[in-house]
């Protein structure tokens, strides 16, 4: 996803978090990445 800033991409990456929660409370992952993913995932 080109959208999301390149520290949530690398943060994300390394964590892997099971669920939209856990990746919201990753230091690094803003409110912006996670609207990101929720587009992408189409919730």
């Amino acid at each position: 996803m080109a959208s999301l800033s390149s520290e949530a991409i690398d943060k994300l990456s390394r964590v892997k978090p099971v669920t939209l929660g856990q990746a919201s409370r990753i230091s690094g992952v803003s409110p912006a990445d996670i609207s990101v993913i929720m587009i992408y995932l189409g919730k």
